[in-house]
């Protein structure tokens, strides 16, 4: 595949490469916490999705209104991937509900000591 010398054509390689790790990214990280934290802030949890959803239907129709020309590239790829989205986090939370033997990932005992959460993670 020959790549032509134009700037258009390295944005937009850029763009595949960062849309893939940004990808991989959020399906590794977000959706699991929701899962394994559910029963103490799946509605806390889902409050920030949904606030993450808005700010991306404004930058989305932001871009749309200045690129007319790739006004519904914009929106389909941004429709399709809120739907996907949702529908991750929404299947994370349903799991994570349901799931009696999840331990999730934080320690909520320190609440009763004035702080907030600790993190035990490994080491």
């Amino acid at each position: 595949m020959a790549f032509q010398k134009q700037a258009s054509v390295g944005i937009a390689f850029l763009i595949g490469a960062a849309t893939v790790a940004e990808f991989v990214a959020k399906d590794v990280s977000s959706p699991q916490t929701v899962h394994l934290n559910a029963k103490k802030r799946s509605e806390t949890l889902m409050f920030w999705v949904n606030v993450g959803m808005i700010e991306s239907a404004v930058f989305i129709a932001i871009a749309a209104m200045i690129d007319k020309k790739h006004a519904a590239a914009f929106l389909g790829g941004a429709g399709l991937q809120m739907g996907i989205t949702y529908s991750e986090y929404l299947y994370a939370r349903k799991l994570g509900l349901e799931q009696a033997d999840l331990e999730g990932t934080e320690d909520y005992q320190s609440e009763k000591q004035g702080g907030g959460f600790v993190y035990e993670g490994p080491g």
